[in-house]
């Protein structure tokens, strides 16, 4: 596996590195439905081979550890930290973040309102943000109601989170944005909402007033 280029599996997945091996099976059986080549209508033979290979690997304990190697060694110098003109005091770093996922999360709920929810890692993609970062805003943000997880692991937003934003405008950085969709497959279902297709959905509302 060390002569291969990095993929990274948990994005394929949708799926936090701390997720349990049920996640990954449960998960995995979701989106391998939808993609199989079967599907006369979302297969998708090349997602499909994806799908499996992530699987294959993040379901074997060893196999696991060993990407995980790789994988905090790809994270660690891929993940850009805030700007330093950006900085400002802790507090003001958490009411960017507060904000920033309940802006993304909002426009997931937008897209599909019963199923509707991002993993961990597509939610430090797109606000340029590393895990460790987040924790803290995740946790937040739950014990205030604002913020659920889903069955298959996701997080999205409440109708509480959906009042606290009120008439803010939504928090999203445009750049990161579109730089993200390009060469993602922009086709979307209703029960697993993938990157690119909120990234062409948040890129029509960072303007907009929420509802």
């Amino acid at each position: 596996m060390s002569q291969e280029a990095f993929r990274d599996h948990y994005e394929v997945l949708q799926l936090s590195p701390n997720a349990t091996g049920d996640t990954v099976e449960r998960v995995y059986r979701l989106l391998a439905k939808r993609y199989h080549p079967d599907n006369l209508e979302t297969g998708d033979a090349e997602k499909f081979s994806e799908l499996s290979r992530a699987f294959e690997v993040l379901s074997d304990p060893a196999q696991r550890a060993a990407y995980d190697v790789r994988y905090d060694e790809h994270r660690s110098t891929a993940w850009k930290i805030f700007k330093q003109s950006d900085a400002g005091d802790a507090r003001a770093e958490d009411r960017r973040l507060f904000h920033g996922v309940l802006s993304l999360l909002y426009i997931a709920r937008r897209r599909n309102p019963k199923d509707a929810g991002l993993g961990a890692t597509t939610l430090e993609k797109m606000l340029g943000c590393p895990q460790e970062h987040l924790e803290f805003p995740l946790w937040y943000l739950k014990q205030r109601g604002w913020i659920e997880r889903t069955e298959t692991g996701f997080m999205a937003i409440t109708a509480d989170g959906v009042d606290k934003l009120g008439n803010d405008d939504l928090s999203l950085p445009v750049n990161r944005l579109l730089a993200e969709s390009n060469g993602n497959d922009m086709s979307a279902s209703a029960e697993a909402d993938r990157p690119p297709h909120l990234l062409r959905e948040a890129s029509d509302h960072v303007s907009a007033k929420t509802e």
